[in-house]
């Protein structure tokens, strides 16, 4: 494409006829389950195959989300909810689960994968491994420059970014706030948006410190073409389809190069204005809640935001060619300038008694195309003297040869897949809880959790010399600002006798290769299901942690060939924000270290440089119920603010002693996410 692909939101039919009357070049819905957007509308499959058929007359691409992460009882599922897709003509699945991922990749070698913004890509390494992985596509993380969009963008992998719509705190797909608050998991479409309800540094009750304003590019298309981005998201499954028909509007607009209207854009949502985003690298003026103005503002511009798409887009000129002649059906050819062409018949023609068939009158029927998606663009006739034929009669004729073209622009822009049925195969290796690792976060612990198998360092905090290093994982960090420089500790950390590394994200799964190291899977991959941990097997993974977000039996109950643990002690990390909320509200200077709900409850807030984790309210404990979780490889012991003396005593209690303990939670292993 000479433009950049316009793709458009869509939660129910009537958004997606906005959004194609508007100007999308592709819509992306949900299905009635898998959907990162649970609450939409979405679309059943009749209206799956209603919303591919109307995509593709219009001659653009439907996308459909399957972004969410699955469970091992929902595979068989997934892969009907696959094939009945493919079946529809989707042009493409937007995909989170590695496994989810294999499994399409199984049911049709053919069907095109674009990569969530949920599978947290954010590098260069991150975008090649997904390429690797089969990925025709990434949506990058919102959190990039535009600097770093262009690198990623240069890469032989198409790119997508949001340009208009909410934006999240905390980085997609590694947000677990709703879900341990609430049970209501972000990784599988149904997030309750704690983070729009107060928080505070410094005892605010009113003041929501997790919220932003949302995002709005439309200043940037320029510089976003320049970059060499593929597609332009607008957020917004679950808005309105007037929301949707202001946005492409005016991103078609601005796309290009003609006026767009912002303070309509504004008027139908925002939240106190927009923001740019982290696109210029700054991460100013981003904070914002939505007000009661905000809301009546929406009233005054809807009547004129219908007018954007009440009747068909215009979307391929149409050539007529009609043959008139006696003792012959009358013959009518369309053609459009997208290849595409039919001829039809209509009645034998009589003698004239009054005025015959002229081309005037043929031209006129003929061109009636209001609610058509075409523009009558000419006639060829050949018409002998002295026959009649009603205008009822040529409007039957172009109606009909106007229905067979839509079916031929359908047939002609609908994919075919060869769909196997199959399932990737999965392999297992017996699993015993065999061994306890302790996760650090100060310098001061190291020596404490020696006494652990393993022990996990950051590498913001690893030493220069250091005993044992057999047993040492580096952790690099969590999101990546610099990855040649983050590649070049990584490397340095082997010089002292280093040789694992925990992989947070999918970039981590290149770099440590490429530096040979055995490689970890953190927790930050999601991994929920058989098909993720084979798949990261393959990878040269030597072990994998399980999601957090796992039941204990469904954690017990994953197929994996390498060993598989969760984390079994500590204050969860549930979320990951690249913009600090306690310097936003009081400066580094006051910094709290903390952030407080409604509730009452304390978040710790722990800094490191260019992002920020937020940690749980309670500590998880697991100690005296370690019955039951024999079929778990090993336990993490996730260290954050505990002394010394604490680490010692916690690795103990997990060594056996099962002492109990007050004020904790057992985090989601037995209430699961919904």
């Amino acid at each position: 494409m000479d433009k950049p692909e316009l793709l458009a939101p869509a939660g129910a039919m009537d958004s997606l006829t906005a959004a194609l009357r508007c100007g999308a070049d592709a819509v992306y819905i949900g299905g009635k389950a898998f959907s990162a957007r649970q609450n939409a509308s979405n679309f059943d499959f009749a209206e799956l195959n209603e919303a591919a058929k109307l995509c593709h007359l219009y001659g653009k691409k439907l996308y459909m989300t399957v972004n969410t992460i699955i469970f091992d009882s929902q595979t068989a599922e997934f892969a009907q909810t696959i094939e009945k897709a493919l079946n529809a003509g989707i042009d493409a699945f937007i995909v989170q689960d590695l496994g989810a991922a294999e499994i399409i990749k199984a049911v049709s070698p053919d069907a095109r994968l674009h990569a969530s913004t949920q599978m947290t890509i954010h590098s260069p390494a991150g975008a090649l491994t997904a390429k690797q992985l089969g990925f025709k596509r990434v949506v990058l993380s919102r959190e990039l420059s535009g600097k770093q969009i262009e690198e990623i963008s240069a890469l032989d992998i198409e790119t997508e970014i949001f340009v208009h719509g909410a934006l999240c705190m905390s980085v997609s797909g590694q947000c677990y706030l709703s879900a341990v608050i609430g049970q209501r998991s972000a990784n599988r479409g149904l997030c309750a948006q704690p983070c729009r309800l107060p928080f505070s540094s410094c005892g605010n009750s009113s003041y929501c410190g997790l919220s932003l304003k949302d995002l709005s590019l439309t200043g940037h298309i320029k510089e976003i073409e320049n970059a060499g981005v593929t597609s332009l998201k607008i957020e917004g499954r679950m808005k309105r389809p007037e929301y949707v028909a202001a946005a492409v509007s005016a991103f078609r607009n601005a796309i290009d190069g003609k006026d767009f209207d912002t303070e309509t854009l504004r008027a139908v949502f925002s939240r106190s204005g927009f923001t740019d985003g982290y696109f210029t690298g700054k991460k100013t003026g981003m904070f914002g809640t939505r007000e009661k103005e905000d809301v009546t503002a929406a009233k005054a511009v809807i009547p004129e935001i219908h007018k954007l798409y009440r009747t068909e887009r215009k979307v391929s000129d149409l050539h007529f060619t009609a043959e008139i002649k006696p003792d012959s059906p009358v013959k009518v050819t369309a053609s459009d300038n997208d290849g595409n062409s039919v001829t039809v018949s209509g009645n034998v023609p009589q003698k004239a008694q009054n005025r015959p068939v002229s081309r005037d009158l043929l031209e006129r029927q003929l061109s009636k195309l209001g609610d058509t998606v075409y523009n009558y663009s000419g006639l060829d006739a050949e018409i002998e003297d002295g026959l009649a034929v009603s205008a009822g009669e040529l409007n039957e004729v172009r109606r009909k040869a106007v229905s067979e073209l839509n079916a031929a622009r359908i047939v002609r822009n609908t994919p075919q897949y060869a769909i196997s049925g199959k399932m990737p195969e999965i392999k297992e290796s017996p699993k015993k809880l065999s061994q306890i690792r302790a996760r650090i976060s100060d310098i001061s612990q190291l020596d404490a959790a020696m006494s652990a198998d393993f022990v996990i360092v950051p590498l913001e905090i690893l030493p220069e010399r250091i005993n044992s290093p057999e047993k040492i994982i580096i952790e690099p960090p969590r999101f990546i600002t610099d990855e040649q420089e983050t590649k070049r500790r990584i490397a340095d950390a082997k010089k002292p006798g280093i040789t694992h590394l925990m992989c947070s994200n999918i970039a981590y799964i290149q770099t440590g290769s490429e530096l040979g190291f055995t490689l970890h899977g953190d927790f930050g991959l999601n991994v929920s299901n058989s098909y993720s941990a084979n798949l990261l097997s393959e990878l040269n993974l030597s072990d994998l942690t399980l999601s957090f977000e796992l039941k204990s039996g469904q954690a017990a109950a994953v197929k994996s060939p390498v060993p598989a643990g969760i984390i079994a002690y500590g204050r969860l990390p549930v979320m990951m924000t690249a913009n600090c909320p306690v310097k936003n509200e009081v400066g580094c200077g006051k910094c709290s270290k903390k952030l407080s709900d409604r509730t009452g409850r304390s978040f710790s807030v722990v800094c490191h440089g260019q992002y920020t984790e937020i940690l749980n309210s309670q500590r998880l404990y697991l100690a005296d119920r370690l019955d039951e979780f024999k079929n778990i490889s090993f336990m993490t012991l996730y260290f954050t603010d505990e002394t010394p003396g604490e680490v010692s005593e916690i690795i103990e209690n997990y060594r056996g002693t099962g002492k109990k303990k007050e004020n904790i939670t057992r985090g989601l292993y037995y209430r699961g996410v919904l």
